[in-house]
């Protein structure tokens, strides 16, 4: 079964995006896939997040 992810539009700053993009190929990722490792890591560190085998 495939994992179904949420879409949603993000308004960002052009200079914020740039940014990221830059991040993103450092850790050859996706910018989209470096976003949402930065608010997994962000939401587990807050325990907002329970920690699961996936989050490992």
């Amino acid at each position: 079964m495939a994992k179904l992810k949420k879409s949603f539009l993000l308004r960002i700053d052009p200079q914020v995006y740039a940014a990221l993009e830059r991040w993103a190929q450092d850790e050859l990722r996706s910018v989209n896939a470096h976003i949402e490792y930065i608010l997994r890591e962000a939401l587990l560190k807050t325990g907002r997040l329970l920690k699961t085998k996936k989050n490992n």
